[in-house]
This record gives structure tokens, sequence and C-alpha cells, in this order.
């Protein structure tokens, strides 16, 4: 299955026409189809807070959006998630990089996998976690539950879901 082609198949479905990016090599597949598709406008951000912020405008421009980036910068979207997304009632997919689990590579990456779900949970985000490539099988209701709920919801997509850190 191509992961890549068919969580940007479901952002299409589901009319979002406005995603920001921040780099990330496990997502870098999924990025490079979404820059790729005519009916996406794709900016990258330079940092998270900064695309939530961009999702914003896009939303209250009428248009439908989505983030991708990392987990690691969960902590740095606090204030944006509880004092814009949240309180305006703004849907918001994340697509998160779930760095820190089992088989990671890089030590620091670990320290913020310990706190992300009690993060999200802490702000009553809803969680889905993404561990088998048949779990992006759920992706388009994911999107279909944020768009009638008016609410972001965080989709942690680990390295065992992308094919592992290159070491299989």
């Amino acid at each position: 299955m191509n992961l890549d082609k068919k969580i940007t198949d479901d952002l299409v479905a589901n009319d979002v026409s406005f995603v920001t990016t921040v780099p990330c090599k496990q997502l870098a597949g999924v990025i490079e189809e979404i820059d790729q598709r005519e009916e996406i406008f794709h900016i990258p951000s330079n940092k998270e807070d900064e695309g939530m912020g961009l999702c914003a405008g896009a939303f209250m421009g009428g248009k439908r959006s989505a983030i991708i980036m990392q987990n690691t910068a969960i902590g740095v979207t606090i204030n944006t998630l509880a004092t814009l997304t949240q309180f305006y009632r703004m849907p918001l997919p994340m697509i998160i990089s779930y760095r820190g689990e089992l088989r990671e590579p890089v030590a620091c990456q670990v320290e913020m996998a310990v706190h992300t779900k009690a993060l999200l949970a802490q702000m009553h985000i809803p969680t889905y976690h993404f561990h088998w490539q048949k779990d992006v099988e759920e992706f388009d209701n994911i999107l279909k539950y944020t768009f009638m709920s008016n609410k972001p919801v965080a989709i942690l997509t680990d390295a065992n879901f992308w094919g592992g850190y290159g070491d299989q």
C-alpha cells in the first residue's frame, strides 16, 4: 500500500485544500505527495505553532486545513492549540510523526515521546496511534470526525507504521 498516496487522497476527498508542513524525514514522502497535488495549497512552515496560525487563517477564510509535524514540537504548540484552535473550535487534523518509541536511534527523541500522549490527553485532543500500515484505513473516518466535531485531532504515526528507521 502506498501510504503517502492514501493519506493525500483522503485529505483531498475530505476537501482539505490547505496543508502546512514542518520538515520531517519520516513524513517526507507524504509531504512530497501533498506538494504535487493541484487540489492542495501547500505552505511549508518554520515552526509548528506558526503552521497552526496559518491553518487558522485558512479556516477563517473558509478552507479546510491540516498540519504535518513531529511530536517533538507538541510542547511549543500547547498555547496555540488552547487559545486559538480549541477556543475558536477549529477542526485541525494533525498528522504527527511519533518519534521516540521502540527502535528509536536518537536518544533525545525519547523524552518528548514520554510526554506526547499525556499532553494531548490533558488538552482533551482525540488521539489516534497508527502503528500498523492497515491503521491508515481509519484516516478517512478520522478526518470526517474532525470536521464534524470542529476539534483538533492528533494522528500519531510511529516508525513501525512508516516501515522503520531504515533498519529493516
